[in-house]
């Protein structure tokens, strides 16, 4: 059954907490998802939150952190104890556990470590922290279920069933050699099947993808995404197995990167929410509202140097707009479509080849655009020559408008600098500007001033 997050649900759970009804609190949440309890607490007070997590088991409770907040997670884990957050610890998996400590200072880390009393986990925690952050080896989880070639199928099933007991989803059983080096995976359909005798090389499937542990959080995704794997292992530059990444890892870096390109081509220059500071949100809005002010101002200095067309044909100043708008959303389209390719990986050949597609799709666009225009004009205004100024203006405003979007984020790719950044404010400040300046030049020549 769904839960139901409701007022009344709110106000029975304040009452039990002011009543200190700790026994009514637990049956309250007794069959309540972790996902839902952390929905809740961010919905209480502090001291509320504090209180809940104080008094439920820590195998829920551990769960309940790695769904909340982080600004909220960071609070709440600021008011344990080093003991406290250790017992939190043992109950996730070593790549939640590492993220949450992570977010602690470097002497709470270690203070949290040594209350560990699993030296095996302090051990791993210890290494997954000291891998750079965005790579495959901050991102993978210690456990996994490991066979070498050498057993024999029995052998196998009584250790796999040792090591499971400790695996959240067992998705495969990766097969070593003496070295721990990663040689090939196993099925459990040609486990069960295989004779009791028989060696796990003779059954095992030397086949299989694997990401180093430096490798790109990024790269990990798309290379999961194209062969659609639910879990893929992590090794050294040696091919020591080292851990494995599961899809749900992989779901969270996707979906960062989408928050992080959306609010790029936002125009916010870091990540922030709605619940942030003034002061926060006005540092990632800030830059690019400056630079949208310069290109105002860039317009207005280009539209002042052509007061003389205007003083003739006041009627182009009445389509400046239109055509800034125009260049400013073709621009945005091309460089959306790009990047869009770039971060599926489908975006293959030279940028040459991209551009000449880019530039007969937008005058194909643009021609059929600019005749509905040229017939508005004309029958508007009667002046067949100032509807031809407008309308091969725009042709050609459209024209450099996809070739921009299109440049630009396949150059911004090549340099390694995010592309997203040209699906935002850059992209359409910079065609505004440009479509401006194109729009009164072939004005101006066509209209012979």
């Amino acid at each position: 059954m769904t839960f139901e997050f409701t007022d009344v649900f709110i106000e029975k759970l304040q009452g039990y907490i002011e009543s200190q009804n700790d026994a009514a609190i637990t049956k309250l949440f007794k069959e309540v998802h972790y996902a839902d309890v952390a929905e809740v607490l961010e919905e209480v007070t502090f001291d509320e939150a504090i209180y809940i997590i104080k008094l439920l088991d820590s195998d829920k409770t551990s769960d309940i952190l790695t769904e909340l907040d982080e600004d909220i997670r960071e609070k709440i884990l600021e008011n344990l104890s080093a003991k406290e957050i250790a017992e939190e610890l043992v109950e996730l998996d070593t790549d939640d556990a590492a993220d949450i400590i992570g977010e602690l200072s470097d002497e709470r880390q270690k203070n949290v470590i040594k209350e560990i009393q699993d030296d095996e986990l302090a051990a791993d925690l210890k290494e997954l922290l000291s891998y750079e952050e965005d790579t495959a080896g901050a991102l993978m989880a210690k456990e996994l279920v490991k066979v070498y070639e050498t057993w024999t199928v029995a052998g196998c099933m009584r250790r796999i069933r040792g090591q499971a007991k400790d695996v959240t989803r067992v998705h495969s059983i990766y097969v070593v050699d003496k070295e721990d080096k990663l040689v090939g995976r196993l099925s459990l359909k040609d486990l069960i099947i295989a004779k009791s005798d028989q060696k796990i090389a003779e059954i095992s499937k030397p086949k299989v993808d694997y990401v180093l542990v430096d490798e790109n959080d990024e790269q990990v995704a798309k290379i999961m995404a194209k062969y659609d794997l639910e879990a893929i292992p992590v090794v050294d530059e040696n091919k020591v197995l080292l851990g494995r990444i599961t899809i749900d890892d992989i779901v969270d870096v996707l979906k960062e990167e989408a928050d992080k390109d959306y609010q790029l081509a936002a125009g916010l220059t870091q990540d922030v929410d709605s619940d942030d500071s003034i002061l926060d949100l006005t540092k990632a809005r800030l830059p690019w509202l400056f630079l949208g002010l310069l290109g105002g101002i860039g317009a207005f200095l280009i539209m002042e140097g052509f007061d003389d067309v205007f003083s003739k044909y006041a009627a182009l100043f009445f389509f400046t707009p239109l055509i800034a708008a125009m260049a400013g959303n073709v621009g945005v389209q091309s460089s959306a479509i790009i990047v869009q390719g770039l971060a599926n990986d489908d975006v293959k050949g030279s940028i040459n080849s991209r551009l000449i597609k880019e530039m007969l799709l937008a005058l194909l666009n643009g021609v059929l655009l600019a005749i509905v225009l040229f017939l508005f004009v004309w029958v508007y205004q009667g002046k067949i020559n100032t509807a031809l100024a407008i309308s091969v203006s725009l042709v050609v405003v459209i024209v450099v408008a996809g070739l921009i979007g299109t440049f630009v984020p396949l150059f911004l790719n090549k340099r390694g600098i995010d592309p997203a950044i040209a699906t935002g404010p850059f992209i359409t400040t910079s065609n505004d500007i440009f479509g401006i300046l194109i729009y009164f030049l072939i004005a101006k020549m066509i209209l012979g001033i």
